[in-house]
């Protein structure tokens, strides 16, 4: 997907399923280089331009987030950072993004799985359509990039780690730079689960889940390990999405949690009541374009957490 000539290339078959520091590199490489990952989708594939709502309960659990790599960095000792910088993003014009039976934040009020599928501009210069309902603004992004865990054996993909892994952060985006702890020698960093879109929160458990291209250049900062992942962006979010305001939903309470899965509810009503959209469409698409956001959390007993879906959305 992209014509650059590359001293390394990791490619969609060099991928693993799991944090372990015992898995042996794909590649070695100086401080310094330059890497271009083939990286598939979060389903490895089993999600399709032809896959129908049923084919989410049939997934295979033990295929999600597969990751490219791992990558030996030579130099990189425990108490070192890995400095990952991450370039530029060559997508694939195909995602999808579903409700997965057991999954995301209301998964007790969304128990039937659904699936939509997303044909967008791989230049990114047009949004990608949500049925009749709304446009989404495209900005790909690594939901999943981290290193190996000190502690032996195989780690579950999944949660999130002090070594990164899972973040599902947005601004894991072209130009940021990510600071990983490293805790093996090599680091062993892997890179996948790109998006090509994402509110902040993930909230339904899927963004837009698609397969793309990523150049990733990574360096070693000697003593310079951060307790957990520490992130450098070098520009405002592209996609401004709050250009014409928004609709933002809130949920008060002594429990974070709960406080955000009422935010929540009380969007997907909103949506429904305002633009006769189905809840599990309206669940989907606050997914992938609205923010949940922790907006006071000092005036006890009680904390507020906010939605922010952008108006935008609908122009």
């Amino acid at each position: 997907m992209t014509h650059r000539h590359y001293a390394h290339t990791l490619h969609a078959g060099q991928c693993h399923y799991g944090w372990d520091n015992a898995l042996a590199p794909v590649q070695i490489v100086p401080p310094g280089e330059t890497l271009l990952f083939h990286c598939k989708d979060a389903s490895d594939g089993q999600i399709t331009a032809t896959s129908t709502s049923d084919c989410l309960a049939r997934l295979d659990a033990a295929r999600t987030n597969p990751v490219n790599g791992p990558v030996f960095i030579e130099g990189a000792m425990p108490g070192d950072a890995l400095k990952v910088t991450i370039g530029a993003f060559t997508p694939s014009g195909f995602g999808w993004t579903g409700i997965i039976p057991g999954f995301g934040l209301l998964a007790d009020q969304f128990p039937v799985p659904k699936l939509h599928l997303w044909h967008y501009d791989t230049k990114l210069n047009e949004p990608a359509a949500f049925s009749p309902y709304g446009r989404v603004p495209l900005m790909p992004f690594a939901g999943t990039i981290g290193v190996a865990p000190a502690e032996a054996g195989r780690h579950d993909i999944i949660p999130p780690r002090h070594v990164g892994g899972n973040m599902d952060m947005r601004e894991l985006r072209t130009g940021s730079i990510l600071y990983l702890p490293v805790e093996v020698e090599g680091a062993l960093f892997s890179i996948g689960d790109t998006h090509a879109a994402q509110g902040d929160g993930e909230v339904c458990g899927t963004a837009i889940e698609s397969a793309m291209d990523v150049e990733i250049t990574l360096d070693v900062v000697k003593g310079g390990a951060p307790r957990f992942p520490r992130l450098t962006t070098l520009s405002a979010d592209p996609r401004h999405l709050d250009r014409n305001g928004a609709e933002v939903t809130t949920g008060i309470g002594p429990d974070l949690m709960a406080a955000a899965r009422d935010a929540v509810s009380g969007m997907i009503d909103l949506l429904c009541g305002s633009y006769g959209m189905a809840p599990e469409d309206a669940y989907m698409l606050v997914s992938v374009c609205a923010d949940l956001r922790l907006s006071e959390v000092v005036d006890a007993p009680n904390w507020v957490v906010s939605f922010h879906m952008p108006r935008s959305i609908f122009d």
